[in-house]
């Protein structure tokens, strides 16, 4: 319904901010990293939002980047992850460093978040993998290696994996990331490659 905010920044607190739009107040609960990016009070902001409706309330969740909205919506897919627990742990992670912890198998890192056990955070990485793969298998019919996917064994074949869990296809992470230099490290790689995803916009 909604895809973006864009006003003045009225109020902040933990977990949550307010950008006001025509007069209108909007309340989108948020991650830190988001807060920690906004304007000063009274300066302009623009949130990419997802509105959560359910049978009593409705959420309205706000984020500085369309990577870490896409990492939310990936996460509250999981089985057994909320809207709170992903905002925990979008909290604790930025959506590259996110990327890379579930394409290394690297569960422990999730459970830096509030309210994200071991069990939890194994789910998380199991599922968003499965999710990786199915993704890179379906893409393989129509984007051979010689069309610019990396050598499965390089940075750029881990970013290109890990860009898919935060939404974009193989086809689109393996474009962008073929203009990179495969030689810069992986979560640079994922960051450069948002940049310029970005751009496009």
């Amino acid at each position: 319904m909604f895809y973006s905010l864009r006003g003045k920044l009225i109020h902040t607190e933990p977990g949550a901010a307010v950008v006001e739009c025509g007069g209108v107040g909007f309340l989108c609960q948020t991650t830190m990293n988001t807060l920690r990016s906004l304007p000063a009070l009274g300066q302009e902001a623009t949130l990419f939002t997802h509105l959560n409706v359910r049978e009593d309330a409705m959420d309205l969740f706000g984020f500085a980047g369309e990577a870490e909205l896409a990492c939310f919506r990936t996460l509250t897919a999981v089985s057994s992850v909320g809207p709170k627990v992903a905002l925990s742990i979008l909290s604790s992670l930025a959506p590259e460093q996110l990327a890379i912890a579930v394409s290394n198998n690297d569960y422990k890192s999730l459970t830096r978040a509030k309210g994200v056990g071991p069990k939890l955070a194994q789910r998380i990485v199991l599922e968003l993998k499965d999710k990786v793969k199915k993704l890179s298998a379906d893409a393989g019919a129509f984007v051979p290696e010689a069309a610019g996917i990396p050598s499965a064994a390089s940075n750029a074949s881990e970013a290109v994996n890990a860009l898919t869990v935060l939404g974009y296809t193989p086809a689109e992470a393996s474009e962008v990331v073929a203009k990179l230099d495969s030689a810069l490290p992986v979560e640079e790689l994922i960051r450069l490659a948002l940049r310029a995803m970005a751009a496009r916009l």
